[in-house]
């Protein structure tokens, strides 16, 4: 079955196509440990698809329809997905906010996104109540699992309406989703997204990793998994705790991939680590596996070595380069990292993310912090200088919900009247067409003598033997910042010695002659939806403390 032919617009529309062409085919399997196997329960794409069209009359019923902003707070199972499209099929708009990202946070997230309807779990329904997570705006409520005397309705009741005749009708320019960043390098902002970008999306991700319908994804993370039945996957759910990917016991996940013969993996780079150092140690290979999609930070050519390894000759590792405002924007694979373009990595050009998508712009501009309403208004930089980088394409959201400055910062047109977003990343292109990252434009270092940029830095100092991983952050005034690198230690490894070792390696290098402070941290704080992106800003103030203390 081809999607490209007829894009729906509503994505749930996808899974009635699904459960029309394979009603029997396996959309979700829940599996749960049994002895030394599994023992799982399986659904199929026909019931997933009657379930949901249930549940989308039954919000209808209760006055959750179209256009209503829906807090959702349902971790990983049949009632997630079942709930998901049936807020599609009601027209109604989804916010998602990870609930690890904090309890302050997240309540001024609700507090923007004013939903009109809460769906969550009965521990996510104490917590609203307690916590007075959007109080004035929440009208209607309905729960998963227990409810303690709170009103609303049950989750099982909604599942008992006779199912909805056809989807409520929604147009490519109506909003689908509000989707909030993990504000690891500022605020966290509410990224509306309009039915078209998910159509946009389903299609270029399968059609740029040849996806095809019949296959088995292992998702660690749950955002990921909502497009498998979209593109015919089954989806095994892991048991993990999906906030804390790095703890992950791998030997799970590979009996999972050999029980279900999985043939995709999404994982954060910090999960891809943790399982790639346990297919070494223990000399595993997972044959089965066609592909291992990471992404949310970069992947060092040290974890992508560990994995590789393990999968058939035809299989690879794709690090798919994008952000909540638009993805994907660019890909590269694991094998070629390894080829030679990691190698750019370790002599400080950056990383390389690949070539743009074919549906996709990509322009360099000049390094700027303030607005833009013209592309033209800044300078395109020519290959092989840095600046900041900028997309163009079928899956750039135009606008933070309640956030006019925010999307000021970060949305502008061109000539032409395209829409750009600003990535905020730093990077350039070299001459053949491929896009290489430098780091974030707020994490830049900004010295008296110049500017810093945190991955040609990283990539060099994480040669040193005995590094984990390194993270450049500066202290004081930007424009005159002290540039300081902080260092994670491999286990085992000498701290004194190590640090010592860093700091030399530095003072061999033009490009970080600067850098006169090393400072050895025991855990670098990290973007929670991963565990791999590094919270500089944090970082920075620790590192200001240590260097008060003398």
């Amino acid at each position: 079955m081809s999607l490209a032919a007829d894009p729906p617009v509503n994505i749930a529309a996808a899974l009635t196509r699904q459960a029309e062409a394979r009603p029997d085919g396996i959309a979700l399997i829940i599996p749960r440990r049994r002895g030394d196997g599994w023992q799982d329960v399986r659904y199929s794409y026909l019931e997933l698809d009657q379930l949901s069209s249930r549940l989308a009359s039954g919000l209808v019923n209760s006055g959750i329809g179209k256009g209503a902003r829906v807090a959702f707070m349902v971790p990983p199972s049949l009632e997630f997905f079942a709930l998901f499209f049936a807020l599609f099929k009601a027209g109604c708009v989804p916010v998602l906010i990870d609930p690890g990202i904090g309890l302050r946070p997240l309540r001024k997230c609700l507090g923007e996104a004013q939903p009109q309807a809460f769906i969550g779990i009965t521990r996510a329904q104490v917590a609203r109540l307690v916590l007075g997570w959007a109080r004035e705006s929440i009208k209607k409520v309905v729960t998963v699992g227990p409810r303690l005397g709170w009103g609303g309705v049950r989750y099982s009741k909604l599942a008992e309406a006779e199912p909805l005749g056809d989807p409520v009708e929604v147009a490519p320019d109506d909003p689908a989703a509000i989707l909030f960043t993990s504000g690891s390098t500022g605020i966290p902002k509410g990224v509306v997204y309009r039915h078209r970008h998910f159509a946009a999306q389903v299609e270029l991700v399968r059609d740029s990793y040849n996806m095809q319908p019949g296959e088995v994804d292992l998702p660690t993370f749950p955002p990921f998994a909502l497009f498998d039945p979209a593109l015919g996957m089954a989806t095994v759910i892991p048991p993990m705790d999906f906030t804390r990917p790095a703890r992950v016991d791998p030997g799970m996940l590979v009996s999972l991939i050999e029980r279900y013969q999985v043939t995709n993996l999404f994982g954060s780079p910090a999960l891809i680590n943790t399982l790639g150092r346990h297919l070494a140690a223990n000399q595993i290979r997972l044959p089965t596996l066609r592909r291992a999609l990471s992404a949310g930070a970069p992947v060092s050519p040290q974890v992508l070595g560990r994995l590789l390894p393990a999968l058939a000759d035809e299989a690879d590792v794709h690090t798919p380069y994008g952000a909540t405002e638009v993805l994907p924007v660019a890909t590269v694979s694991g094998r070629q990292l390894l080829a030679g373009l990691s190698d750019g990595h370790r002599r400080g050009k950056g990383v390389c993310v690949g070539r743009p998508l074919a549906a996709n712009r990509v322009a360099i501009i000049t390094i700027d912090d303030g607005p833009l309403e013209r592309l033209e208004d800044a300078e395109t930089l020519a290959p092989g200088q840095i600046g900041e980088i900028c997309v163009s394409g079928p899956t750039v959201t135009d606008c933070y919900y309640q956030r006019p400055e925010q999307t000021a910062l970060a949305k502008c047109h061109d000539a032409e009247g395209r829409l750009w977003h600003r990535m905020g990343d730093l990077g350039w292109m070299d001459d053949e067409g491929r896009l290489w990252f430098c780091g974030r434009k707020s994490e830049r270092v900004r010295t008296a003598e110049g500017e810093l940029y945190t991955e040609p830095v990283e990539g060099r100092m994480n040669q040193v033997p005995g590094v984990y991983r390194s993270a450049l952050v500066g202290v004081g005034v930007p424009g005159a910042q002290r540039p300081v690198l902080c260092i994670e230690l491999e286990p085992g490894a000498d701290r004194d010695r190590v640090a010592q070792a860093t700091l030399e390696f530095a003072r061999g290098a033009s490009e970080t002659r600067s850098i006169e402070t090393v400072l050895v941290h025991r855990g670098f704080p990290v973007d929670i939806r991963h565990n791999a992106k590094i919270r500089r800003a944090e970082l920075a103030c620790w590192a200001a403390r240590r260097l008060a203390r003398g």
